[in-house]
């Protein structure tokens, strides 16, 4: 399956085709084609992932030196003093690339493919998985649509444009992926497209897109040059990596990827469009925020890390550009998540903070614990959201401030498991969270230049007791206290089964996914070798396009008591105050009308930083309101003049032809035609006088004259 990955993209992609084709003939509406086709996918990415352990665990040997020449070259030293006994010889696991070319211009070829390392194959297992509880999530969920084929058609679709995404070999390649994954993400977020807020939630998040894009083409053609004229990712890393780029182009690149980065994955300040994304249906918005769209920035920084971490200069700076924006995204976020009436806003601002962790993690030279985020996120953040579905289904409503309450009694699975992902997100020991976020802290507290990035650890800590805090409000208003509003009015009832089971299935994997990278030091030393830090092990690239394998800055964070007991300090003080506050009732309600302070800093929060009004009232208002005129007045006075300057030559034009030609000359003509025929015929009646002998007279006048010619022809030859 390694060599032949590019199968898992394109039964997707079939199953789009198959799904429009033939999905309104079929008894399901085309659901169990697109079912079918990510149950196949998912089979098809553990082989995947089976493949490839075995390929780290067996390495491909490499071409061995004869013994001569490696003592040669290792020198006197190393032929006297033998290796340690029992030291194992270092194998790096090469990817596994297939290519073939794509098209040829200017004499260059330009290759299009697949490349499967751990980081590959991991992604592949968390879109598949993810995916294909979302397809049959949605079996239920969206039954009875309108549109409910073309929905199943570009659920297909748009797994298949990330999985495309997640193999890529070149960064050609990786656009096209990208762009493909937008454009999904614009039809699914308007799916319901007749009303205008779904719409308008749909151009916002493509316009937003794409202004990264502009960073994107030019990070990408700047990495293009550099590296002489090559798209291949593994050979821009590897020149990043040797030193063959300068610094100022990869410093650049970096800096443009970054804007994309910041739109496509919500981070500060081009987050704005993910809430808004809301507007779809929910399955869509599990789908983008655990699995897809809003990863693949952070899957873009770990797949050109030897770009960033030379550009930016990660392993020895305390502060560098993706850092600072990943640790802003991570409080800003968590801020806005406060002031939030519904559940599914609330979850899309705790996406921005866990983007904002994964962002940072990156940044501070952490790169197995942010992807290990990304593993563990994907599972409970899939399971909140379309625990809120399931919410939803039964109250029509997402409002959990007037809409909800009491729902553990009613609804007891989706409250169970929607525990489980909240406690996980939360970073609650034992469960997934609390492995990936610590592991992120502890890399901010130990990597970096001396000092580490202490700041970062600080701002992440920050953001720690937020979440603890906002989630706690958020289970407060949906499963305690009275049922208000449309759970009184109606009595809610559970799910079916196939809304149920994919929330019991993602709540178990957000309980063990954390095992996968199980520390071995400190107070976790008992655990044996072949447990310990698997997740690192197998996904963690070890060749040469990689920072790691050629660069002694790079490290990992080893676990920190100190960082863990900190971090569920602070979730107790966070959930201990929550508590107090919605079930004591404890704490200074309604303070945001009394204190000035408290009054403007909830405003700016309920109006989102002014960031929206910033970019269409000031931004957009402002470039759209003088543009706007402008055309006008060049519609009015220059179109708009040629138009009637060519109309007004034209009148006159033909007003000259009508007075000049037609009426002296072709009438003259016409009119004098007409005189000449009637004054000869005139002349002919005149002849006709009825007498037989005049026309006898005439007849022999004629012929004499017509021999006379004759005989003068006859004559001149």
């Amino acid at each position: 399956m390694l060599e032949n990955a590019f199968l898992i993209p394109l039964v997707p992609a079939v199953s789009f085709v198959l799904i429009l084709a033939l999905g309104r003939r079929l008894p399901r509406g085309g659901s169990e084609i697109g079912v079918a086709a990510l149950a196949l996918v998912f089979v098809l990415s553990v082989g995947v992932g089976i493949g490839w352990v075995q390929r780290v665990n067996h390495p491909p040997e490499a071409p061995h030196a004869t013994e001569a020449e490696e003592v040669a070259a290792a020198g006197p030293a190393a032929a006297e003093e033998p290796g340690e006994p029992g030291e194992e010889e270092h194998h790096e696991t090469p990817p596994v690339v297939r290519t073939v070319t794509w098209f040829q211009s200017g004499g260059h070829e330009f290759t299009v493919g697949t490349m499967v390392d751990g980081l590959a194959a991991i992604m592949l297992l968390v879109v598949s998985i993810v995916s294909l509880l979302v397809h049959v999530y949605s079996t239920d969920y969206v039954a009875g649509d309108r549109r409910y084929t073309h929905f199943f058609a570009f659920l297909s679709l748009f797994t298949a444009s990330m999985l495309m995404f997640v193999l890529t070999q070149s960064t050609l390649q990786l656009i096209v992926g990208w762009e493909l994954v937008g454009l999904c993400s614009f039809v699914l977020i308007g799916h319901w497209w007749e009303e205008k807020p779904n719409s308008d939630a749909a151009v916002k998040a493509f316009l937003t897109n794409r202004v990264g894009d502009v960073g994107l083409l030019v990070g990408m053609i700047v990495l293009y040059f550099a590296a002489d004229n090559s798209f291949d990712i593994i050979r821009i890393n590897e020149m990043a990596n040797a030193g063959e780029i300068r610094h100022l182009l990869l410093l650049v690149a970096s800096c443009c990827l970054m804007a994309a980065v910041m739109s496509k994955s919500g981070q500060f300040i081009l987050h704005t469009w993910l809430p808004d994304a809301m507007a779809g249906p929910t399955p869509v918005s599990a789908l983008i925020h655990a699995a897809t769209m809003v990863v693949a920035g952070v899957y873009m920084i770990a797949r050109l890390y030897g770009v960033f971490w030379n550009g930016l200069s990660i392993g020895t700076s305390t502060l560098n550009l993706m850092a600072v924006i990943g640790a802003v995204t991570v409080v800003f976020g968590a801020l806005l998540a406060f002031v939030q009436n519904d559940i599914k806003k609330v979850l899309a601002y705790s996406t921005i903070s866990q983007l904002g962790y994964m962002v940072m993690a990156l940044g501070v030279g952490a790169w197995t614990a942010g992807i290990f985020h990304l593993f563990t996120h994907a599972f409970f953040k899939a399971c909140l959201f379309l625990g809120a579905g399931s919410l939803s289904h039964a109250v029509h409503s997402f409002d959990m401030v007037r809409d909800m309450g009491g729902m553990r009694r009613t609804m007891p699975t989706t409250y169970k498991t929607f525990l489980v992902g909240t406690l996980a997100l939360m970073g609650l020991f034992p469960l997934a969270g609390f492995w990936s976020k610590d592991e992120i802290l502890a890399g901010a507290s130990q990597l970096g230049g001396e000092g580490g990035y202490r700041l970062m650890l600080v701002m992440g800590l920050i953001g720690a007791l937020m979440t603890c805090a906002y989630m706690t409000r958020v289970l407060w208003y949906v499963f305690w206290g009275q049922p208000r509003g449309a759970a009184a009015m109606h009595t809610p009832h559970e799910s079916g089964a196939r809304i149920t089971a994919p929330l019991v299935i993602l709540a178990g994997l957000a309980v063990v996914a954390g095992f996968a990278n199980l520390p071995d030091t400190g107070v976790f030393s008992f655990v044996p070798e072949n447990l310990a830090l698997r997740f690192e092990h197998f996904v963690e690239p070890t060749a040469a396009y990689f920072p790691g394998a050629t660069d002694e800055a790079f490290g990992h964070p080893e676990f920190s008591i100190t960082i863990a007991l900190a971090t569920l300090v602070l979730a107790a003080v966070a959930i201990g105050l929550a508590y107090a506050w919605f079930w004591r009732g404890a704490g200074p309600h309604g303070i945001a009308t009394r204190n000035p302070a408290a009054r403007a800093g909830y405003r700016l929060l309920e109006n989102k930083y002014y960031l929206d009004h910033l970019y269409t009232g000031v931004v957009a208002g402002g470039t759209k309101g003088p543009l706007a005129r402008a055309t006008y007045w060049v519609d009015q006075h220059v179109i708009d003049g040629v138009v009637n300057l060519v109309g007004t030559a034209s009148r006159r034009g033909g007003q000259w032809v009508y007075d000049n030609v037609d009426q002296r000359v072709v009438d003259t003509i016409v009119n004098g035609s007409g005189a000449t025929a009637e004054g000869s015929g005139q002349l002919l009646r005149r002849q006709q006088t009825g007498k037989v002998q005049a026309y006898g007279a005439y007849l022999f006048a004629g012929a004499t004259i017509l021999a006379g010619i004759f005989v003068f022809i006859a004559s001149a030859s």
